[in-house]
C-alpha cells in the first residue's frame, strides 16, 4: 500500500509537474514575441545607420570631386602616362615632354645584317594631345552625380588608360620603304640601260627580294600606335622577286628620236630650231637577237640622224632687221694671220642663237690646232708679243663683242688683252684662250638672232640680225680712260640706252687694265 500510496503520490507529483510546465510555457510566449520585435528594430536601425553613412560618404565623395573639378581625376592615364590630379595645362606639358622624348628616337628597320632608320620628322609623326587631355579632364564630369561618381570610383580602383590619336604621312612612309627596297643587300636587281659613246648599253638584272610594303607598314603602324620603344628594330618583311623582263621595244621607243628640220613663221615671228635624231645602227630584230645571246650586258651601237635643215641654215628672211654691225681692220699682207681670222669667222658665220641661249666663242670656234688649219701668228704671252698657233683670232672675238654690245645683248664672260690691241681702243676688246678664257654673251631678246660675218679686203665685219621690238633702244657704247701711267692704262666701258633721244639706262660693262709697251 505504501507502495501504492507512494505510487499515487508520484502520480500526483507528475501531474503537478505537468501543470507547472503548461503554466510555464504559457508565460514565455509573450517574451519570445517581444524578442523578435526587438531584433527587427535593431536591424532597421543598422540599415538606417548604413544608409546614413553611405549618404555621408557619397556626399563627401561628391564634395571632394566637386572641389577637384579643375583637375583630372585620380587613376587617369594617357598612353600609360599618369595625368591624375593635373590641370589641363600641366597634363599637356607633361605629355609634350614625354612625346618629344619619344620622337627623338628613330624608327629602326632591320633585315638580316641590314639596318636602316626613319626619322619621325620625315613622316610628320604627330599626336593629338589636346583631344586626349580634354577627354581625360572631362572624365567623371558628366553632370550626372551617380554616373560621375561611379566613373571616378571605377578609375580609382581599376585605372583608365586613354590612347591618343597618332597620325603620320602614310604615303611618305611607303615611299621611304620603296626606296629602302633597293638598298637591301639581297635586293632584286632590275635590268636597266644607259647610253655611252654612241652606244646603248643594257644591263641584265638578277633575282632577289623586295620589301613587302603593306606588311612592313602595318608593323610600323602598330609600333606607332603606342609610341613605346620606337628604337627597337622592326623586322622588314620581304618578298622574293625576279627582275622584270627586258622590253626592247619599249626601250627603243624611249630612245628613238626622229630628226626635226628647222623652220620659222612670220605670224607670229618664231624660229623653230632643228633637232638631231637618234636610232639603232642595226634593225630592231637584230638587236633582239643580240640581247638574247648576251649574258650580263648587251651593247647596241647607235647612230645620230641629222636633219636636212639645221637651225643655222635658216635664211636671212627669218631675220628681217639688222640690229647691229661692227668692223675692225686687219693687214692683208699677213697671210697666216688672215687665215686664222677666216677660219674662226667661218665657224661663227650663220650661227643662230635662240632667246635665252648663251653663245660661247670657244665652244663654237673650237680648239685652235694645226689639224684645223690654224697658222702661227703674233699673240700676247707673259707680257710679250710672240708667235703662237691661231694668232689673231682675238680680233674676231673683239669684233663680235662690239656687235653684241650694240645689239643690247647681255655680256656673260669677258676678258681684256694684256696690251691695248691695234684694231680697237682701250676697253673695247675681248681676248680668248681656249680652255682658259672665253667670251660669252646671252640672247636676252624675245626673238632669235643670227650672226653673219666676213673677213675680206682688210676688214672683219660682224652683223647681228633679228627682229626689232616695239621698245627698241638706241645703243651708244663708249670707254673712258680712268688713269694712265708709264706702266699701265686703266679704262671703264659703258653702254648707254636711249629712247626718243633721252637716256633710259647707263650700265658699266667692264673695268680693264692694260700694260704699256
Amino acid at each position: 500500500m505504501i507502495i501504492e500510496e507512494e505510487k499515487k503520490l508520484e502520480i500526483v507529483d507528475d501531474n503537478q509537474n505537468s501543470e507547472n510546465t503548461s503554466t510555464s510555457d504559457f508565460k514565455t510566449i509573450p517574451n519570445t514575441m517581444l524578442s523578435h520585435s526587438h531584433c527587427i528594430k535593431i536591424v532597421c536601425a543598422f540599415i538606417i545607420i548604413f544608409l546614413i553613412l553611405m549618404l555621408i560618404i557619397l556626399g563627401v565623395f561628391t564634395f571632394y570631386n566637386y572641389k577637384n573639378k579643375s583637375i583630372i581625376s585620380n587613376g587617369i592615364y594617357i598612353n600609360s602616362v599618369d595625368v591624375s590630379h593635373l590641370t589641363k595645362e600641366d597634363a599637356k606639358q607633361k605629355l609634350e615632354n614625354y612625346y618629344n622624348e619619344q620622337f627623338a628616337n628613330d624608327i629602326t628597320l632591320a633585315h638580316n645584317d641590314y639596318t636602316t632608320y626613319i626619322k619621325t620628322s620625315e613622316i610628320n609623326l604627330s599626336v593629338d594631345i589636346d583631344s586626349a587631355v580634354n577627354y581625360a579632364f572631362s572624365f567623371g564630369k558628366d553632370s550626372n552625380i551617380f554616373k560621375d561618381n561611379f566613373q571616378i570610383f571605377s578609375a580609382m580602383i581599376n585605372g583608365v588608360n586613354i590612347m591618343p590619336t597618332v597620325s603620320y604621312d602614310e604615303k611618305t612612309l611607303n615611299d621611304i620603304l620603296n626606296t629602302a627596297a633597293s638598298e637591301l643587300p639581297d635586293a632584286v636587281v632590275q635590268s636597266g640601260y644607259y647610253m655611252e659613246n654612241n652606244n646603248l648599253i643594257i644591263t641584265k638584272g638578277s633575282d632577289g627580294v623586295v620589301i613587302d610594303v603593306a606588311s612592313t607598314s602595318e608593323k610600323i603602324k602598330q609600333k606607332l600606335s603606342n609610341l613605346t620603344n620606337l628604337n627597337e628594330p622592326i623586322e622588314i618583311d620581304t618578298i622574293s622577286k625576279s627582275p622584270d623582263k627586258i622590253d626592247l621595244d619599249k626601250i627603243y621607243g624611249e630612245i628613238h628620236k626622229d630628226a626635226k628640220d628647222a623652220y620659222f613663221t612670220t605670224e607670229p615671228h618664231v624660229v623653230y630650231p632643228s633637232e638631231d635624231g637618234l636610232d639603232f645602227k642595226m634593225s630592231l630584230d637584230e638587236a633582239k637577237k643580240l640581247l638574247e645571246t648576251s649574258e650580263k650586258e648587251c651593247t647596241i651601237p647607235l647612230k645620230v640622224v641629222h636633219p636636212n635643215v639645221t637651225t643655222n641654215m635658216i635664211g636671212d628672211e627669218a631675220f628681217p632687221d639688222l640690229l647691229a654691225t661692227f668692223s675692225t681692220k686687219y693687214a692683208t699682207s699677213n697671210k697666216d694671220r688672215t687665215t686664222n681670222l677666216r677660219l674662226a669667222a667661218n665657224k661663227i658665220n650663220g650661227y643662230v642663237l635662240l632667246p635665252g641661249e648663251t653663245f660661247s666663242y670657244n665652244s663654237v670656234v673650237g680648239e685652235r690646232t694645226i689639224s684645223a688649219g690654224y697658222k702661227e701668228a703674233s699673240i700676247y704671252e707673259n707680257g710679250e708679243v710672240v708667235q703662237g698657233l691661231g694668232g689673231g683670232i682675238c680680233q674676231i672675238s673683239t669684233t663680235l663683242f662690239n656687235a653684241a654690245l650694240f645689239s643690247n645683248l647681255e655680256i656673260v664672260e669677258l676678258y681684256n688683252h694684256q696690251f691695248v690691241p691695234s684694231y680697237v681702243t682701250a676697253g673695247r676688246d675681248a681676248t680668248v684662250v681656249y680652255g682658259v678664257k672665253d667670251f660669252k654673251f646671252k640672247n636676252t631678246r624675245n626673238y632669235a638672232i643670227k650672226i653673219t660675218c666676213s673677213v675680206e679686203k682688210g676688214r672683219a665685219t660682224f652683223n647681228i640680225k633679228g627682229l626689232k621690238q616695239d621698245n627698241e633702244y638706241d645703243v651708244d657704247v663708249y670707254a673712258n680712260i680712268t688713269s694712265k701711267t708709264s706702266s699701265y692704262i686703266k679704262s671703264t666701258t659703258y653702254r648707254r640706252l636711249k629712247q626718243n633721244g633721252k637716256t633710259v639706262k647707263t650700265e658699266k660693262i667692264m673695268n680693264a687694265t692694260y700694260k704699256t709697251h
